[in-house]
């Protein structure tokens, strides 16, 4: 975990390019999150969402803002109260394996969907500053952390599966939509 202003997240998303960094698996789990809100929707300034991990559970609320440093706020519940939610309120789900891998005295987070999002890897790392430096793996592929499809909550209503070659390469099909809320929006 990175130490970090309460409150705020400074994430860096990136493609994964190949398989050499299975090897370096430390801590492997399953997710499963549905979200009550989203942040891409035009009247919301942030995504709330639920998310279930082996026998814990979160109640995630973080700000509707494209880029690597965002609000979030993130507290825990019981799994009862997470999987009754998921059930009644959130028709879609995003199903992920997210490994823990140790490089360069970092830990990244490489999420591996399932069901509509199969076939997309996504490595995460968290930082104590945006600018802050770090090592780069040779299975690190392209930055994706400014591309709001790549972003759970998108992911959710418009899968992986539905994506052009184009888009699946990373490549700009048209403008992003960017939803420039200042970072201290509240729900």
């Amino acid at each position: 975990m990175v130490d970090r202003a309460v409150g705020v997240e400074i994430e860096r998303k990136f493609l994964v390019a190949g398989d050499a960094w299975r090897d370096a698996v430390v801590q492997s789990q399953r997710l499963v999150q549905g979200y009550l809100t989203r942040a891409s929707q035009p009247d919301q300034a942030c995504s709330v969402r639920v998310r279930i991990g082996a026998q814990s559970a979160w109640l995630n609320i973080k700000s509707a803002v494209a880029g690597i440093e965002r609000r979030e706020y993130e507290y825990a519940i019981p799994r009862a109260d997470a999987e009754a939610i998921l059930a009644e309120f959130c028709k879609r789900i995003v199903e992920k394996v997210r490994h823990h891998v140790p490089y360069g005295g970092r830990m990244f987070e490489i999420d591996e969907f399932s069901g509509d999002n199969a076939g997309l890897v996504i490595a995460e790392l968290e930082l104590e500053s945006a600018d802050a430096p770090f090592d780069r793996p040779p299975w690190l592929g392209r930055e994706v952390s400014d591309l709001p499809r790549y972003y759970n909550t998108n992911l959710l209503h418009r899968p992986y599966s539905l994506w052009s070659a184009a888009e699946r390469r990373s490549e700009p099909t048209r403008p992003e939509p960017r939803r420039p809320a200042p970072l201290d929006d509240a729900c």
